[in-house]
């Protein structure tokens, strides 16, 4: 029998892994022993992923029930592999697979928790960056200073209440107003490692967009005046100063 090369067995050992045919090669004391084996493995591995994904989106796995969410996970998980052994990486698409899931076409605003959630993650492993001294600050031009934020800063224009209904899940936010109509939610990964979730307006989001793209404060603070007449960015600032988000300012 011919040897298969390396990415034909790593090909056969996934398919292998998502409920096909145990791939040619493997070998037991007993060869009887094979396919039991491997179907522990298997077992394993599933249960590892659908772990790594009811961790990543505790909200989803919340709003759908523990008894949904597991079969969920696992049908995600054969569909869409990790690319690498980093499962923290892993399941920015599973918002998407989400939203094209006939059976929570009743949740539409499920997808957009999922952005959520995937982007806080992301943003508490994202790379480390020293806040800018706010004195760099207090006598720069706005009219050509350029402000760079924290690596871990992401921006999500959601087309449903999603920011408001991800805050009605943590714990004591059972009071949160739910809020109708798109959101707009700014994480970041803030200097005591807390990853909060601001629901910002069209202004602020607008300014964030503008500065991420690496316009001069004015010209953003311009953008934001075009879709909110009285914008004023001062209290945006202040936040992400606080919070550690903006590391350098330069011409």
């Amino acid at each position: 029998m011919a040897l298969h090369t390396h990415p034909e067995f790593v090909a056969a050992f996934g398919e292998a892994l998502s409920g096909g045919p145990v791939p040619a090669g493997l070998t037991a004391r007993d060869p009887a022993e094979i396919g039991r084996r491997f179907s522990v493995y298997r077992n394993n591995v599933a249960v590892g992923l659908t772990g790594a994904l009811a961790t990543r989106f505790p909200v989803i796995r919340r709003v759908v029930g523990e008894a949904f969410f597991a079969p969920l996970a696992l049908l995600y998980a054969k569909m869409e592999r990790p690319c690498s052994p980093v499962l923290a990486e892993w399941g920015e698409g599973f918002a998407a697979f989400v939203e094209g899931f006939a059976p929570l076409a009743a949740y539409p605003y499920l997808g957009d928790v999922a952005r959520i959630e995937f982007a806080r993650g992301r943003a508490f492993h994202a790379a480390d960056a020293r806040a800018v001294d706010p004195a760099r600050l207090a006598g720069a031009d706005p009219e050509r200073v350029r402000l760079r934020l924290h690596p871990s800063v992401t921006l999500l224009w959601l087309a449903h209440p999603a920011v408001s209904i991800w805050a009605r899940n943590q714990p004591g936010g059972e009071d949160v107003p739910l809020a109708h109509g798109p959101e707009i939610a700014l994480i970041l990964r803030d200097a005591a490692f807390g990853v909060p979730v601001w629901r910002v307006g069209r202004g602020d989001g607008v300014m964030v967009r503008s500065v991420l793209a690496g316009d001069p404060l004015a010209v953003a603070a311009g953008k934001a005046r075009k879709v909110d007449a009285g914008h004023e960015p001062q209290a945006l600032l202040v936040s992400l100063m606080r919070a550690g988000a903006i590391v350098d300012a330069g011409a």
